[in-house]
C-alpha cells in the first residue's frame, strides 16, 4: 500500500488526477541530479583552486605545480557551470514544450520563473570565472619559471 492508496477514500470521494498533473519525473530527476553534481563540482573546484593559489602554503611550493592545480580548479569550475547550464536549459525546454502543447490546459501551464534566470546567470558566471582562472595562468608559468641573466651596464659609453 502506498501513500495515495488510502482506504478511507472510496470512489465517491476520490477523483482521478489528469495525466498532465503528474510531473515528468525523468527530466526533473535528471535536472536535480545535474544540479547536485554541479554543486559538488563547484565545492571541489573551490578547494582545488585555493590549494593552487600562489599565496597559499598548502601542497607543493613549486610554481609550475601550483599553476597546474589552479588550471585544474578552473576546469572544474567550467564543468560545474556547464552542468548547471544543461540542467537549467533542459528544464526550460520542457516548460516551453508543455506551454505550447495544445493538449495542456491553460490553468496547468508553467512559465519561466526567476529561478531559471538566476540559474542561467549563475552558470554563465561560473563558466566565465573558470575560464578566467584557466587563462590567468600564463604559458610561462605552466612551463616553470625561467631565469634570465641581469644585463651588465656597459662601461664603454657613459651617458651625460
Amino acid at each position: 500500500m502506498t501513500l495515495w492508496d488510502c482506504p478511507a477514500l472510496t470512489p465517491p470521494f476520490s477523483f482521478p488526477l489528469a495525466p498532465f498533473l503528474y510531473p515528468p519525473y525523468v527530466h526533473i530527476q535528471t535536472c536535480r541530479a545535474l544540479m547536485v553534481v554541479a554543486v559538488l563540482l563547484g565545492f571541489i573546484s573551490i578547494i582545488v583552486s585555493v590549494v593552487g593559489m600562489k599565496c597559499t602554503k598548502v601542497g607543493d611550493n613549486n610554481p609550475a605545480t601550483k599553476t597546474r592545480i589552479a588550471v585544474s580548479g578552473g576546469a572544474l569550475f567550467v564543468l560545474a557551470g556547464v552542468c548547471t547550464l544543461v540542467s537549467v536549459s533542459w528544464y526550460a525546454t520542457q516548460v516551453s514544450y508543455q506551454f505550447f502543447n495544445p493538449n495542456t490546459p491553460h490553468n496547468a501551464r508553467y512559465e519561466f520563473g526567476s529561478a531559471l534566470f538566476v540559474g542561467w546567470a549563475a552558470a554563465s558566471l561560473t563558466v566565465l570565472g573558470g575560464a578566467f582562472l584557466c587563462c590567468s595562468c600564463s604559458s610561462e608559468d605552466r612551463r616553470g619559471q625561467q631565469y634570465y641573466r641581469q644585463s651588465q651596464p656597459s662601461t664603454a659609453r657613459e651617458y651625460v
